[in-house]
């Protein structure tokens, strides 16, 4: 069982179990690699110049791999059902998990499997990012009529992640690092 089972593994999906991971839940991310950062070069992202799309990926991997998030590489997720948390199934048998959040792209199939409200042929979420089915998030292209670019898509996957976490405490949860807790965490490194 983990606390927040994640489909996709693109920036929505990975920024989702990097703010939830490294906020004391649980994080499974089911990642087929089949997003579209591969085509992709990066000139727009936050705090980078230019990298391409396959390289970043490699280098959000090794962040959400750093702070322990179970990252199952190359499964695929065959179904979600929701019945007092939610079971994601693959080949390789079933996960349970209290949180879900779909990160699948423009593939809205899981979303509509799950029994989601739709707006037109988008999943209709909330500012929080969550679905009409409780607890389970979406996120990116899914929840938006083709206007789709991987900074929204890493917002959204932040802005779910924040709201389980919210949930999880009771209050509004404030995700806000300062220089002593990358020194805690990463030995130094938060220092200039």
């Amino acid at each position: 069982m983990t606390h927040v089972a994640i489909v996709g593994g693109g920036p929505a999906g990975l920024s989702a179990a990097l703010f939830v991971q490294k906020n004391g839940l649980d994080a499974t991310v089911f990642d087929t690699d089949g997003t579209w950062m591969h085509k992709a070069h990066l000139f727009n992202y936050p705090g980078i110049g230019s990298v391409d799309g396959s390289a970043y990926l490699e280098t959000l991997r090794a962040q959400v791999d750093s702070f322990g998030v179970d990252r199952k590489q190359g499964v695929e997720v065959t179904d979600v059902t929701a019945d007092d948390g939610f079971t994601v199934s693959t080949a390789d048998g079933d996960h349970e998990a209290d949180y879900l959040v779909l990160a699948t792209g423009a593939d809205r199939g899981l979303a509509e499997e799950l029994g989601c409200a739709f707006d037109g042929d988008v999943v209709e979420v909330g500012v929080e990012m969550e679905t009409s089915i409780a607890d389970a998030y979406a996120t990116g292209a899914m929840v938006r009529a083709q206007e789709w670019q991987a900074v929204i898509s890493a917002g959204d996957g932040a802005a779910a992640a924040l709201n389980i976490l919210s949930k999880e405490e009771g209050e509004h949860f404030h995700d806000f690092d300062v220089p002593a807790d990358a020194d805690a965490v990463f030995g130094g490194m938060g220092e200039e």
